[in-house]
Order: structure tokens, then C-alpha cells, then sequence
């Protein structure tokens, strides 16, 4: 039996927890990027979770985990600004804006530090209880 397979399932979540926290930072960082190499605003990144089963040795119940399906850019189109002395503005003085909305992603900063903060709890209980497990052994 394994003592300490919460916390198996655990490092999947907290690993697709981090990779939103990266992709939530990438979006306020780039709030403001109306040009990219690929030519054009900034698309904000999406994270896209879905579960794996974990596989177990031995017998007992399967265990599902969490992990990153996929990080895909939002189509939703960038507000235009009037702004004619911008190096980015067409001929008609308006330049398009990132996709980016700052609360959004401040929201989702939120959310996805709670979840891997849950997460940690998860981790450290699972530990004091695989610590008062072999105490009892003992």
C-alpha cells in the first residue's frame, strides 16, 4: 500500500497550477504588445486542464490527477485605439490592442494561487499523516 499516493496525484495539479501561474504572468506582461514576431498584437494564452488516470502498482482504486491538455491563444479580437503617432497605427490612425484584459487575468492570478496553495495543504497533510503512520509502526 502506498502512504503517500495524495501526493502523486497532487504533483500533477500543482504542476498545472504553476504552468497557469507562467501563462497568467506572460499575459500581464504582454498587456500591452502591439507588435510580436509573428507581426500583430498579442494574443492572450489560454490553459486548458484535463485529467489523466495515474497508474497504480498493485491493487486499488485508480487514481485521477490533473495535468495541461493544452495553452492555446483566445481569438477574441484586441480593442482598437486612435492613436496616429504609435508606430503600429495604419493609415487610418488605429492601432489594435492586445486581447488582454487586466482584471481577467488578475482573477485568474487569484484563482490559480488558491488552487496551489489548496494543493501544497494537500501535500503537507499527506506527509504528517505518512509521518504518523510509520510513528505508529514504530
Amino acid at each position: 500500500m502506498n502512504l503517500i499516493s495524495g501526493i502523486d496525484v497532487t504533483a500533477g495539479a500543482l504542476n498545472a497550477q504553476k504552468t497557469r501561474l507562467d501563462i497568467v504572468a506572460q499575459n500581464i506582461a504582454n498587456a500591452q504588445t502591439t507588435r510580436t514576431p509573428d507581426g500583430g498584437p498579442y494574443q492572450r494564452q489560454v490553459v486548458s486542464f484535463e485529467t489523466e488516470l495515474v497508474r497504480q502498482q498493485g491493487a486499488g482504486p485508480a487514481l485521477q490527477t490533473v495535468k495541461v491538455a493544452s495553452v492555446t491563444a483566445d481569438p477574441t479580437p484586441g480593442q482598437q485605439v486612435y492613436n496616429p503617432q504609435h508606430p503600429d497605427a495604419g493609415p487610418d490612425g488605429m492601432v489594435t490592442m492586445p486581447n488582454v484584459n487586466l482584471s481577467y487575468e488578475m482573477v485568474d492570478l487569484i484563482t490559480a494561487s488558491r488552487a496551489y496553495e489548496a494543493n501544497l495543504s494537500v501535500v503537507k497533510n499527506a506527509r504528517q499523516m505518512a509521518e504518523k503512520a510509520l510513528q505508529i509502526g514504530k
